[in-house]
């Protein structure tokens, strides 16, 4: 339903295969009061594989607009948001996560030793920066899934963020984001987003944007730098 829009700690270094001339393979490991976000300010399953070359940015061309729009807004009042999920931050705490109803929100798998790593949190943190005081939450999930590129402990992880990066945004527990034990909140996304390939997410650094009333409005491929998003974020905050 949502559309694809085709765009230091000494501990790890980027160390992704580049990635649109590899072919991926996805490795499906177990990852595993007032709410303050988690961030340097504030301080198993089955294994299986899932080989494919990933298509050139133009190959995710989804449009909202070209889906059945009025079913999406018809649906009953009742229907689940991002509201009615909770989840753990980094340090292992209770998140409900509407403490950010009314926040456009930018929800990005996360990993560190990636060959899109640097430039993905150098220009999150830059939009965090410009736009967090206009209602912008960017909200990080660490996943191991692909290639193992995400393998260190929530504190490592942490670290890492702050210590290279300086990120401020919110980062939480490490999940799934596909196989059997897909955290709840992906779940959700997929089910709402849909897109290439189906409900998988393909990669580190798969991206959601939520509006503010807590509904998935794009979706975008990891090849889609955060700087490609920022008239789609822009626009939400101005509504």
């Amino acid at each position: 339903m949502a559309s694809y829009v085709a765009s230091s700690s000494s501990v790890f270094s980027p160390i992704c295969p580049i990635f649109s001339q590899a072919k991926l393979n996805l490795y499906y490991n177990t990852s595993s009061s007032v709410y303050k976000p988690t961030s340097c300010s504030s301080s198993k399953s089955s294994f299986f594989q899932y080989g494919f070359s990933l298509p050139s940015s133009k190959s995710f061309g989804y449009s909202l607009k070209s889906k059945n729009v009025g079913t999406v807004y018809a649906r009953a009042a009742t229907e689940k948001t991002i509201y009615d999920f909770t989840v753990k931050d980094i340090d292992g705490k209770d998140v409900p996560l509407n403490t950010f109803k009314g926040k456009v929100l930018l929800i990005v798998n996360v990993a560190s030793r990636c060959g899109l790593t640097t430039s993905n949190y150098t220009e999150l943190s830059h939009l965090y920066e410009k736009y967090k005081n206009q209602g912008l939450e960017i909200l990080a999930f660490p996943c191991n899934q692909f290639g193992a590129q995400e393998p260190g402990s929530n504190p490592e992880i942490k670290q890492f963020a702050c210590t290279r990066f300086k990120a401020e945004f919110p980062i939480f527990d490490k999940v799934d984001v596909n196989g059997p034990n897909t955290a709840p909140v992906y779940q959700f996304l997929k089910s709402n987003a849909g897109g290439f390939l189906g409900d998988l997410v393909k990669w580190n650094f798969e991206k959601f944007l939520v509006d503010k009333n807590g509904k998935v409005v794009e979706r975008y491929p990891p090849t889609t730098s955060p700087f490609q998003i920022e008239k789609d974020i822009q626009k939400l905050l101005a509504t």
